[in-house]
């Protein structure tokens, strides 16, 4: 054999050897963040759960009709859960007490859980792989002892997962039962906040939240996990070329441009499932999971100048409701269980600033990166909550196909466990004959009963056209001049006599 078949040969085999380790690098890089599924296996409609009925129907494409990575944990028996998808260890107590960041990471330094000493506080996209959106506000009058109404389910799987409520003895609501992450917002909230982002799992949200009380140099605290294990969440996205995107860390790809315009929900499941282009025609609405975990916290519009999502993948601008340059929300197909009409709002990603109204002034209340929830359809009152969450029926849509997904041929996986059926309710009581809000038992005053009387619309909150009093005395109980009268600002008793409304 010549010197020159020699070389030639190893030359090939060197060649040879180098593609199939790249094939093999990619293989692997294509398949280490699997996104875990939303866990929800109902259909709904714009109000309520409906039969999950084949394609051509009405609703037909959202969130319960396909099947991804079906939740799956293992108990280690140590004060430990594996994530059987993403690989990522956790932490199954909740940490004693709530912590500030500082604190959790101080903690989080110190623990040697299960024979471990690398446990670290949890990025949001590490976080939010947990929730499952088979949880539910709930709206009961009857209540849990920690406050909770009693057909609240936790977004988390408490087969798996301690979970505690907001502690109503010490003055919190029975959501405030955020969970921290270590990503903090590029830029700022409430007029110059600086700002953390946590998973409320009573809720169902993703929010940006004050690092400090209001008004205080006191740092914020929550309740903590602990995650160890590889990074998970970092997206590695192709341009294929033909006006596709694909995240080879996760398998989807997703259209490059979004819809560049809005529409409600029935109308956005309807747009993805009939979408045919770039050679293909399996496209859909992504779910709240699939779509959080193309944000990138790295990005806002006031300090990127540019939506909170990789320029790759392009993104139409808007004028916000405050006249200024800004970026959609996009909807999920996952519907969102809050209130007294647990079918009436799907999930959304802001992708663009998290608005809402605070002391009359529209601003970024929740951070770009947020998942909240807006009505499917109707034309609701603008600001809701106690931030004033902006609320748009007409949100964007980015379609996504491929990665592990299929349709879901039965109503619930062979694999799903107990939870949500396994909430226990040995400690419900029903607090009949007692002071539910201020004012005497029975009255149909006090802050909640005077809420429920007027709101008409059911935002939790009274309008000024919904107030039936003098014009005088809705401006003197909004005490805050956003044109609401929430239930801490509602009247503790009856009205002056001159005030009265007349009897119907």
């Amino acid at each position: 054999m010549t010197m020159t078949m020699t070389r030639s040969i190893i030359f090939v085999c060197t060649a040879l050897f180098f593609i199939i380790q790249a094939q093999f690098s990619y293989a692997q890089k294509t398949s280490n963040h699997p996104i875990v599924d939303t866990g929800q296996v109902k259909c709904y409609n714009n109000s309520r759960e409906i039969p999950c009925r084949n394609s051509g129907v009405p609703f037909y494409g959202q969130d319960a009709q396909y099947e991804g990575n079906v939740p799956s944990y293992r108990n280690n028996g140590d004060g430990t859960v594996t994530d059987l998808n993403t690989g990522l260890m956790w932490s199954k107590a909740v940490d004693k007490g709530k912590v500030s960041l500082i604190e959790a990471k101080r903690v989080a330094q110190r623990m040697t859980l299960g024979g471990y000493s690398d446990w670290r506080t949890p990025d949001i996209k590490e976080l939010y792989s947990l929730i499952d959106f088979r949880g539910y506000t709930g709206f009961s009058r009857t209540r849990s002892k920690r406050g909770a109404p009693a057909n609240a389910i936790p977004f988390i799987n408490t087969d798996y997962f301690d979970f505690e409520y907001g502690d109503v003895s010490k003055g919190e609501r029975y959501i405030d039962a955020q969970w921290l992450s270590n990503t903090k917002y590029v830029s700022t909230t409430m007029n110059g906040d600086e700002t953390l982002f946590g998973v409320n799992f009573a809720d169902g949200r993703i929010k940006g939240y004050g690092y400090r009380m209001p008004g205080s140099s006191r740092e914020k605290k929550f309740y903590a996990r602990y995650v160890r294990g590889n990074a998970y969440g970092e997206n590695d996205f192709k341009d294929n070329g033909d006006g596709t995107v694909t995240d080879r860390a996760s398998g989807l790809m997703w259209t490059q441009r979004d819809s560049g315009r809005g529409m409600n929900w029935k109308d956005a499941l309807e747009y993805a499932e009939s979408l045919v282009y770039a050679g293909y025609d399996d496209w859909r609405l992504p779910n709240a999971k699939e779509l959080q975990y193309i944000v990138d916290y790295s990005r806002s519009p006031d300090t990127t100048d540019s939506p909170a999502i990789n320029p790759i993948l392009v993104t139409t601008s808007i004028v916000n409701e405050a006249g200024k340059k800004d970026y959609p929300f996009f909807w999920s197909s996952t519907t969102h269980l809050d209130g007294p009409n647990p079918g009436k709002n799907a999930a959304y990603v802001a992708f663009g600033r998290a608005l809402g109204k605070m002391r009359g002034k529209i601003m970024d209340v929740h951070g770009a990166g947020a998942q909240r929830s807006d009505p499917k359809s109707g034309n609701p009152t603008q600001w809701h909550g106690p931030q004033g969450d902006a609320r748009r029926v007409k949100n964007f849509v980015r379609c996504v196909r491929g990665g592990s997904i299929k349709i879901r041929t039965s109503a619930v996986s062979q694999n799903q466990d107990k939870y949500p059926n396994n909430v226990k309710t040995s400690e419900i009581t029903r607090q009949q004959g007692q002071r539910i809000s201020a004012g005497r038992p029975g009255s149909p005053f006090g802050g909640r009963r005077f809420i429920k009387r007027l709101d008409k619309d059911g935002d939790g909150k009274v309008s000024r056209s919904e107030f039936d009093g003098p014009k005088n005395r809705f401006s003197f109980h909004d005490k805050n001049n956003d044109g609401y009268i929430s239930e801490n600002e509602a009247p503790k008793g009856p009205p002056p006599r001159g005030d009265r409304p007349p009897v119907p």
